[in-house]
């Protein structure tokens, strides 16, 4: 089980931010990233969710390969695929590299077909990102790699997939990969997880369900936890029945009024309801750090939203 320990997140080396689809994820994970190079740390960015969004968002445009972002941050967008082909040309001699990349098309449907391989691609890509001497060519290093992780199930199996697969080949380049990114995941000098969600039930149960599924699949843990959107406490108990007495005195207010009133008290709810999640998540995930963020961060928001948040972030970790 990670255990906590005193270095920081944004100084090692691979960072997963986890959470439900539509909560923020992608938002969060440029803002750390963001955050990382503006203290000069040559940071990547790895979207493994193939949407490729973050380029559109500092008005760059997407490319099959590292696309510089702003300075010392980069991004690239996982492809499975790629992913096999620097994997053959880093373990095949080259004597058998020209036959196997022929059939790189059948192959390509062997990963899609082969349950946990596509996983295991796309986790050894982000963990070569990771490394002080990289296997592509010509290729510098990071100082810290970012993955913002797929959706929570998908996620689960980027990081079970080495473990997996070095057990079951035993021997050989995919059980010595498999046990090197493995070791790499569970060692928290170098690989931390963020988890990211909103301050409603179906985002929080998902998130206290992964954790759990970490706890018990992989033998790994949260260090920390953002809640994106933090509300302020509603108003008071007094003043909210007071409200509701004007608003059941039937023609004693005119209609704009008592649209107001209902806008109120529809807030109030929304705010105790997020709050009471609040407080669940702090019990359900005793020991994990909360960052609350007093402002709903999103996926399409803009550069400054995202500059905003890293301020907001850096300053917390």
């Amino acid at each position: 089980m990670a255990a906590t320990v005193a270095t920081p997140l944004l100084e090692r080396r691979l960072l997963f931010v986890l959470g439900k689809g539509g909560v923020g994820r992608t938002t969060v994970a440029a803002a750390l990233g963001l955050s990382a190079a503006a203290g000069g740390a040559r940071t990547i960015v790895a979207e493994v969710s193939a949407r490729g969004e973050l380029p559109d968002l500092f008005g760059r445009r997407a490319g099959e390969s590292e696309v510089e972002l702003a300075p010392h941050l980069w991004t690239i967008q996982i492809d499975t695929r790629r992913s096999l082909d620097e994997y053959l040309h880093g373990h095949l001699p080259l004597r058998m590299l020209a036959d196997v990349v022929g059939a790189t098309r059948l192959i390509g449907y062997l990963a899609a077909a082969t349950p946990g391989l596509r996983e295991l691609l796309n986790t050894g890509k982000l963990w070569e990102l990771a490394q002080t001497e990289r296997r592509v060519p010509l290729a510098d290093p990071y100082r810290l790699v970012v993955a913002d992780a797929p959706a929570s199930g998908h996620a689960l199996g980027l990081l079970t997939a080495p473990r997996t697969f070095a057990q079951t080949a035993q021997a050989g380049p995919i059980a010595r990969q498999g046990e090197r990114i493995d070791d790499m995941l569970h060692d928290p000098a170098r690989t931390g997880f963020v988890g990211v969600t909103r301050a409603a039930d179906a985002a929080v149960t998902e998130l206290i369900e992964l954790r759990a599924a970490l706890r018990e699949r992989a033998e790994l843990d949260l260090d920390l936890v953002v809640v994106n959107y933090c509300p302020p406490a509603g108003a008071s108990s007094t003043d909210v029945e007071a409200l509701r007495a004007a608003l059941a005195r039937d023609g004693a207010l005119p209609s704009d009024a008592r649209a107001a009133i209902k806008r109120a008290l529809f807030e109030e709810r929304m705010q105790t309801v997020a709050l009471e999640q609040i407080a669940r998540l702090e019990q359900e995930l005793a020991g994990v750090p909360l960052v609350k963020l007093p402002a709903l961060y999103v996926e399409r928001v803009g550069l400054a939203d995202i500059s905003a948040l890293a301020s907001e972030l850096g300053a917390a970790l």
